[in-house]
């Protein structure tokens, strides 16, 4: 019932005739399920911040083994900072797929990691993909993810200008940044 009623509302306030509400029922069953969708993230995100945190990362970039990537949390880095991420190193515009499920908090550009994408997964932590050379297609705040999902493609983008290609992968928790190299594992 509260559904006909929300539909005949928005009929009423778009000021659709029957002859337009026919023509544009697609458009706006669509622009319903967006908006639905939307409303729905905040408890999406909850339930699954409840969970608990994944333990077991399949290695984001594809193709590349773990035993090709090191260590590189705590490394020195400009302006006195330390490196809080591993970096994985590929060929530019290599796939890079989201580490968990879970949705998409973020994408697009910020000084240092240039083109990235912000994901929250199992428990609430926080995975940050930097230095991508572009955002795949339909990555988008609240865009929901699954390991098998690409999420952007290797880059140099940001502050890693001049670097080789890279996906800088940083994790984070409710206390701050923690190490995601020990919880990799080959996709």
């Amino acid at each position: 019932m509260f559904a006909l009623f929300l539909c005949l509302l928005i009929f009423i306030s778009f000021g659709y005739t029957f002859r337009a509400w026919n023509e544009h029922q697609a458009d706006i069953v669509i622009q319903l399920a967006d908006y639905f969708d939307t409303l729905a993230l905040p408890y999406r995100v909850a339930r699954l911040t409840a969970e608990p945190p994944t333990t077991e990362l399949p290695l984001p970039v594809s193709g590349i083994r773990l035993r090709e990537v090191a260590d590189t949390w705590g490394e020195a880095r400009s302006e006195g900072r330390y490196h809080e991420g591993t970096d994985i190193f590929a060929p530019r515009g290599t796939p890079v797929y989201a580490a968990t499920r879970g949705y998409v908090l973020r994408a697009g550009e910020n000084r240092l990691g240039g083109t990235i994408v912000f994901t929250i997964g199992p428990g609430g932590i926080r995975y940050y993909y930097a230095h991508l050379n572009r955002v795949a297609d339909g990555i988008a705040f609240g865009t929901s993810l699954t390991p098998d999902t690409v999420i952007g493609y290797v880059g140099n983008t940001g502050n890693a200008t001049g670097t080789p290609p890279h996906l800088h992968f940083g994790m984070y928790t409710q206390e701050g940044p923690v190490n995601p190299y020990p919880l990799l594992v080959d996709r």
